[in-house]
């Protein structure tokens, strides 16, 4: 599950001995999945056509309520709520704005923290803002945060972020396509404080 790839903007694929997604959007992997994560129901991270390019009969898929009418099979999760699936435990995480108006905390939306069969601890932040909650995380191995700005916090609050949620590795995402640039992307790792590691987009 360490192996991480980002296939770009806010999407990403987790394998080892499972094949987990995260927010598939404009993807090219098409290796099946075991497991599908959405974070919220915005186009950009709930796409049905790149869920179909991946989904098998056996693949769950996991998200807020907010994505179940598009998703009649989706088993929904809750911030602060956790599941077992497939033999690694899921949290959902809130994930929300403070001074903006696109992710409202009421909506539920979600970030993830994922420990591996291995144990190794990986938090997706999903699309939000620098928030409390990051403080309550426990141990994170790998921490992916948004640093884009507009939508999400920029650099300059991840870096916050990171001060806050001590991750051994630290992964950029939500720049490069929508908002966001790789010069953000190169601030954050000169400042974050901790490894920092920006993948070339599959």
């Amino acid at each position: 599950m360490e192996n991480i790839t980002w296939l770009g903007h806010a999407s990403f694929l987790l394998e080892n001995s499972l094949i987990v997604y995260i927010d598939p959007w404009k993807i090219k992997s098409k290796k099946p999945a075991d497991i599908i994560l959405i974070s919220h129901n915005h186009s950009d991270h709930l796409s049905l056509e790149d869920i179909k390019k991946i989904r098998k009969p056996d693949t769950i898929i996991l998200g807020p309520k907010s994505c179940q009418d598009k998703i009649p099979s989706l088993q929904i999760i809750e911030p602060g709520k956790k599941q077992m699936v497939k033999g690694i435990e899921i949290r959902g995480i809130s994930a929300y704005n403070i001074n903006k108006t696109y992710h409202y905390k009421e909506m539920k939306f979600l970030g993830f923290v994922i420990t591996t069969k291995t144990n190794k601890r990986i938090y997706y932040a999903g699309d939000t803002d620098l928030i409390p909650e990051m403080q309550d995380l426990g141990k994170i191995d790998i921490a992916i945060l948004p640093i884009g700005g507009t939508y999400t916090m920029n650099w300059q609050e991840a870096v916050k972020a990171v001060s806050w949620i001590k991750p051994n590795l630290a992964i950029p995402m939500h720049f490069g396509d929508i908002i966001g640039s790789d010069q953000d992307a190169l601030n954050f790792k000169k400042n974050a404080g901790c490894k920092v590691e920006i993948l070339k987009k599959l």
